[in-house]
């Protein structure tokens, strides 16, 4: 039986990786853990888990096909659940960087219902930041 911990990575394809890597390190507090240029790939820490981004022009983007655009994104959304949620202070750091802010409310997800925002990063690809199950 296979039983899942938590999710390891996510994987974005980037047009632009100078932008998705500075939205993700300066705006959402990932950092650069490793870098393979030769191949594409920058490797984000977000928590326990990682954010990757490819290229889509190197060799590993090049294996996915178009860019990812308006007709058509890589993922529906992404969930990363957010340690001292303050819902205020999130978006007001949201506004200060410029971020296009989506619809917020409560919403189900691994730890039950509760808090979370909807955003778009530099590409448009939307990103749930979630806060703790309400009890």
């Amino acid at each position: 039986m296979i039983r899942i911990g938590e999710i390891d990575h996510v994987v974005f394809r980037a047009i632009d990786m100078v932008a998705m890597q500075r939205f993700y390190c300066d705006v959402l507090g990932c950092r650069e853990e490793r870098r393979q240029d030769e191949i594409g790939l920058v490797q984000l820490r977000a928590g326990s888990s990682l954010i990757d981004l490819v290229r889509i022009d190197g060799k590993l983007g090049r294996h996915g096909g178009a860019a990812p655009g308006s007709e058509g994104h890589n993922v529906d959304h992404v969930c990363l659940r957010v340690q001292n949620y303050d819902e205020a202070a999130i978006l007001e750091h949201l506004k200060a960087h410029g971020v296009r802010i989506g619809e917020n409310g409560m919403r189900y997800g691994a730890e039950g219902e509760g808090p979370s925002i909807y955003l778009y990063d530099p590409q448009g690809n939307m990103i749930e930041l979630k806060g703790p199950a309400v009890a």
